[in-house]
């Protein structure tokens, strides 16, 4: 059977879900989305997401027609209209249709896509081994020009930083906010391990406010695990215990090598094997 992509009320067979080629989300990345992940037939934190979405419209004064627990039911259907399990949901909502000029007040019906998909995992031996990251030269975007807080279809700036790291041969890439702190990799959130105590970076950092990342915070309190949200530099990764990455697609990955560092021991370490328990348990509860 044909995968099931919704798009504005309808569930349509994939080839022939299609928008406009006068849309503003394809012509000028305005839009906004989401990714989320559903485990046993349940979508995970699926409020926290959808709250995040319209967070997202509201900033960017995208318009959405509908409600939130309408939204949280549609990406359920299309969930179970493709017999998804474990797998990967993606939420859109572009401005819509309009003219070739940058106005969005000459924009037609916002369009809402929702795709759900087999989720594609990093190879099970970066789980059990760890990544090597480098830090990009392509820094976060400045917070007064794009708030990184907004979930938006222009990616660029961190295809940018993944570019690179690719071609350093690593899949992820650390990326520095413009005053040369730890803001975040391209597509996750960072945790440091330091003297049994967990750091990350503070949303001011320039960070996306991560629904995996707020969930290992709730999961390192309920284990007595001291966290703080607090502004990291380089020299915090180099001399950290462990490091690892959090979101929604990579769950919990370590990281035991930055810059040609060696983290720690050079191996997953405890508190990130810990968490990770902690968070399978959680998300198949």
């Amino acid at each position: 059977m044909s995968r099931q992509v919704y798009i504005n009320g309808k569930l349509v067979p994939a080839e022939q879900a299609t928008v406009s080629v006068f849309d503003h989300g394809l012509l000028y990345g305005d839009g906004v989305f989401e990714g989320l992940r559903a485990y046993n037939g349940k979508v995970f934190k699926l409020d926290e997401h959808v709250r995040r979405l319209f967070e997202s419209a509201l900033a960017i004064r995208l318009s959405v027609p509908m409600s939130q627990p309408e939204m949280a039911k549609a990406i359920d259907d299309t969930v179970a209209a493709n017999g998804i399990k474990d797998g990967y949901i993606r939420a859109v909502i572009t401005r819509g249709a309009g003219t070739l000029g940058l106005d969005p007040n000459r924009c037609s019906d916002p369009q809402i896509i929702i795709i759900a998909d087999s989720i594609s995992l990093y190879p099970k031996e970066f789980y059990e081994n760890g990544l090597e990251l480098i830090t990009s030269s392509v820094i976060r975007n400045h917070p007064a020009a794009l708030s990184p807080r907004i979930k938006s279809l222009n990616y660029l700036n961190n295809i940018l930083a993944k570019i690179e790291g690719l071609k350093a041969g690593c899949v992820e890439a650390l990326m520095l906010n413009h005053k040369g702190e730890v803001a975040e990799c391209t597509g996750d959130n960072i945790f440091l391990v330091k003297k049994g105590k967990l750091y990350t970076p503070p949303l001011d950092a320039g960070i996306l406010e991560g629904v995996t990342r707020n969930a290992v915070l709730d999961l390192a309190s309920e284990a007595g695990i001291q966290s703080s949200e607090s502004a990291i530099t380089k020299h915090d990764v180099y001399v950290a215990d462990e490091c690892f990455l959090t979101g929604t697609a990579a769950e919990i990955i370590p990281v035991v090598k930055v810059d040609d560092r060696v983290i720690g021991s050079g191996k997953p370490g405890p508190m990130t094997k810990e968490l990770t328990e902690a968070f399978h348990t959680l998300v198949r509860a």
